[in-house]
């Protein structure tokens, strides 16, 4: 009885540690005519992030906004 309740307990102790907030991003590198390359990331809060600095602008409207201008973006 003791090995089943150690056991549930191990295995609830893991789970409870591996359903952390995910904190990734997402990253590709985009080329412009007008301007060198340059890392555009997707961070955690749905920003997007230019070189590792934070836009304050939604990824999804700096993306659509950026390939208007003829700007093109692909994954690394």
């Amino acid at each position: 009885m003791k090995k089943i309740i150690t056991t549930f307990l191990l295995v609830s102790i893991l789970m409870t540690f591996s359903c952390s907030d995910d904190k990734s991003r997402t990253c590709t590198t985009c080329n412009s005519p007008q301007t060198t390359s340059f890392e555009l990331c997707q961070e955690s809060n749905g920003n997007a992030s230019v070189n590792g600095e934070n836009t304050g602008v939604s990824y999804a409207v700096y993306l659509a906004d950026l390939e208007a201008d003829g700007t093109v973006c692909g994954s690394n």
